[in-house]
């Protein structure tokens, strides 16, 4: 037993020397050790603030370390944002002119684009406490604004509809406060959340107010996506208008009557479902039973070059 156990000893020990002396063939082997390899290069950097910016031509004021410190805040979080801020680039294209033409029928700044950016990413989202749509209305509010919203049609999801409700908010309460700024503010917390803080604040200033975190946020959040959706070479995004996505061309179809199945009305206009729910996301059912005869102008695709 004793002259085993000294064999397997002294095998351990010329095994030990034979890998400390070749150990380069063994991390050429396996690839190396972790101080030979080369490690990812990245290039990480705190995206710079603009010498000065402003949000529906109200001036943000950068003078206040803490107002440049909540701009930062959003611009870094975006700017890493890679692959979520290039697809939104990219819908602008086939969004942005539609949605500023809407807000400046109403008369509302065109900055507010980027309150829908910051919103919906300019998508059909639904947020976790039940926000729908482009412009996020809570079911009660999008009501209160003229929405229909039902199992069969959701206006929430209609971009022109949404988009003249969130206009109508927006002109009541740029009314009462007289910023837009806060108006914006408002929207992401309440009007009556609003009225409350600048009561015991004695405030009217979004920039110096106390606001829950979210809302303090909101229009940092918007401001970013102007500045660096404006400037996006400076913030690193090669992306050309050439790769930013086309409208969607379309005729005009009025409905006044049920529609038993949506698939049947597409195949009748020379489509299909995917590309009439692609252009018309209100429509949240196969069928639409229109029981008092309401008129709904339904975006037909004409083309899908």
């Amino acid at each position: 037993m004793r002259k085993f156990l000294f064999t397997v000893a002294a095998c351990l020990i010329v095994c030990a020397a034979f890998c400390q002396e070749n150990s380069s063939f063994f991390s050429g082997l396996w690839g190396g050790s972790e101080s030979e390899k080369e490690l990812p290069i990245q290039n990480v950097v705190i995206p710079k603030l603009p010498a000065e910016a402003d949000f529906a031509g109200e001036r943000v004021p950068l003078e206040y370390f803490d107002v440049r410190e909540s701009l930062q805040r959003e611009m870094t979080i975006i700017n890493y944002w890679h692959g979520s801020l290039s697809y939104i680039v990219q819908l602008s294209g086939r969004y942005k002119d539609m949605i500023c033409r809407i807000l400046e029928e109403e008369g509302i700044p065109r900055d507010f684009f980027y309150l829908c950016v910051a919103e919906s990413s300019l998508q059909p989202q639904t947020s976790p406490a039940g926000a729908k749509g482009y412009w996020q209305f809570l079911s009660g509010t999008a009501k209160d604004y003229g929405l229909e919203v039902g199992s069969e049609v959701d206006e929430r999801y209609n971009w022109e509809k949404a988009t003249r409700a969130a206009c109508k908010y927006f002109r009541k309460g740029y009314e009462k406060y007289g910023t837009w700024t806060l108006a914006a503010a408002s929207y992401n917390v309440g009007m009556a959340n609003i009225d409350s803080r600048i009561g015991y604040q004695s405030l009217k200033n979004y920039y110096d107010m106390q606001l829950p975190l979210e809302t303090a946020r909101y229009v940092y959040r918007a401001v970013a996506f102007k500045i660096i959706m404006n400037n996006l070479k400076d913030y690193g995004f090669n992306i050309s208008e050439e790769d930013k996505y086309k409208p969607i061309e379309c005729k005009v179809v009025e409905v006044t009557g049920p529609v038993a199945n949506w698939s049947e009305f597409a195949r009748e206009h020379n489509t299909n479902f995917k590309m009439i729910k692609m252009c018309n996301e209100w429509i949240r059912s196969n069928k639409l039973t229109n029981k008092y005869g309401k008129k709904y102008k339904v975006l037909v695709p004409t083309s899908r070059d």
